[in-house]
C-alpha cells in the first residue's frame, strides 16, 4: 500500500462509542464521552489492568448497541492496547465469542484497526469492529516509573490518556441521515530519526506523520479537499515539528490541522505537551470528530493515527524510537 487505496465498496462506520477517565472527563471534551469514571479510574475493577479491559468492553458494548448489532453478528474484531502482549484487549474480549485479531500499533492502533476492519469488509466480511484503549496508570508503571515515584516530567512529555474507543464498520447502511464512510486508507512506513528520549514521543512520531502526509498529498489530493486533517497524537512538540516538516516540503496543512493530544486536555501544566496513548485518538474520534461528521459539520476528514513503536525492554536498552502513521479518509454520506 505505497499509495492511497480507494475502497471499491461502501464501508460505513455504523457506530462508535467512547469511554474516558477522570482527567479526560474534566477536559474540553468531557461532556461528549459516552462513559466516564470521575472517581478513581478503576471502572469497578480492583486493578488498573482490569479497568482497562473493562473500558474496552464498555466501549464495544455501547457501539454495538448503537449500531444495532449483536456480538454474534460481528465477523471479526481488531483490538489492541499498550500493555505487553496486548493483554488488556485479550481479557476484554475473551468471553465475547467474536473472532479476534490482536494489534499493536502503539498510539496509531485506532487508525490501524480502522484500516484492517475496512479492508476485511472490502474483502467480503459483513461487519467488523475496531477497538483500542490506554490507561494512564497501566502505561506509567510499564513504560516509565512506579506511580508512587513522583518523578519530574519534562516539558516535552505527554500524558497517557485513560480512554477507549470502539468503531463498528459495516457494508450495510442502516437508517437515514449522514453516516461516516471510509473511502481511502494508506498504511504508514516505519520512520526512525534517532530519537531515544521517552519523554519526547512527539519528536519520534512527527517524521512518520510527515512521511505519510507527503506521500498521500503527492498522489494528487490537496489539503483544501478536507474540512479537518487530524493527527493522533503528536502533542504540542510533535505538532510543531510536523508543521515545520510539511512546510519545508511546500505542504501547508496548518489551517486545517488539529491534534487529538491537544484537543483532549485544556493545556494545564501537569499535562505538559498534551495527551498520548491508544485511547487518545480513539476517544476523540468516537466522541467528537465522527459525531460532527454525522451532524454534517464535517464532510471530509483525514485521520492520521501516529504511534511510537517501542517496548519497555528497548527503552531501557537505550534504543531509538521508530514512528508510524496510518491514514484513514472519512467522508459523510447522506442516506
Amino acid at each position: 500500500m505505497r499509495k492511497p487505496l480507494k475502497l471499491k465498496n461502501r464501508i460505513y462506520i455504523a457506530a462508535s462509542a467512547s469511554v474516558a477517565g477522570r482527567d479526560e472527563a474534566a477536559g474540553p471534551l468531557g461532556g461528549l464521552f459516552d462513559v466516564t469514571d470521575t472517581e478513581g479510574n478503576r471502572f469497578g475493577e480492583d486493578t488498573w489492568e482490569k479497568a482497562e479491559s473493562a473500558m474496552q468492553r464498555m466501549a464495544t458494548d455501547e457501539a454495538l448497541r448503537r449500531a444495532g448489532y449483536r456480538a454474534d453478528e460481528i465477523d471479526a474484531l481488531f483490538a489492541g492496547d499498550l500493555l505487553d502482549q496486548c493483554v488488556g484487549s485479550n481479557y476484554a474480549h475473551s468471553g465475547s465469542g467474536i473472532p479476534y485479531l490482536g494489534l499493536y500499533g502503539a498510539c496509531s492502533t485506532a487508525a490501524e484497526g480502522m484500516i484492517l476492519a475496512a479492508l476485511a469488509c472490502e474483502a467480503g466480511l459483513g461487519v467488523c469492529a475496531a477497538v483500542t484503549s490506554s490507561h494512564f496508570c497501566t502505561a506509567e508503571r510499564q513504560f516509565r516509573f512506579p506511580l508512587e515515584y513522583g518523578g519530574q516530567r519534562t516539558p516535552t512529555s505527554q500524558w497517557t490518556v485513560t480512554g477507549a474507543g470502539a468503531f463498528i464498520l459495516s457494508r450495510e447502511r442502516r437508517g437515514g441521515g449522514v453516516l461516516p464512510r471510509i473511502t481511502e486508507v494508506m498504511a504508514g512506513r516505519i520512520v526512525d530519526r534517532g530519537i531515544s528520549d521517552l519523554s519526547n514521543m512527539g519528536a519520534a512520531m512527527a517524521p512518520a506523520a510527515a512521511d505519510t502526509l507527503l506521500r498521500y498529498f503527492g498522489a494528487g489530493a490537496d489539503p483544501s479537499d478536507f474540512d479537518l486533517i487530524i493527527t493522533g497524537d503528536l502533542g504540542r512538540e510533535g505538532t510543531d515539528i510536523l508543521l515545520d516538516l510539511c512546510a519545508a516540503s511546500d505542504l501547508d496543512i496548518a489551517p486545517r490541522h488539529a491534534d487529538c493530544g491537544l484537543m483532549i486536555y485544556d493545556g494545564c501544566s501537569d499535562k505538559h505537551a498534551g495527551g498520548s496513548g491508544c485511547g487518545c485518538s480513539a476517544a476523540v474520534m468516537a466522541a467528537d470528530v465522527l459525531v460532527k461528521v454525522r451532524e454534517g459539520a464535517l464532510k471530509n476528514v483525514l485521520f492520521l493515527g501516529t504511534g511510537a513503536l517501542m517496548s519497555p525492554v528497548t527503552v531501557n536498552q537505550g534504543s531509538t524510537i521508530p514512528g508510524i502513521a496510518h491514514l484513514v479518509r472519512i467522508a459523510g454520506e447522506e442516506g
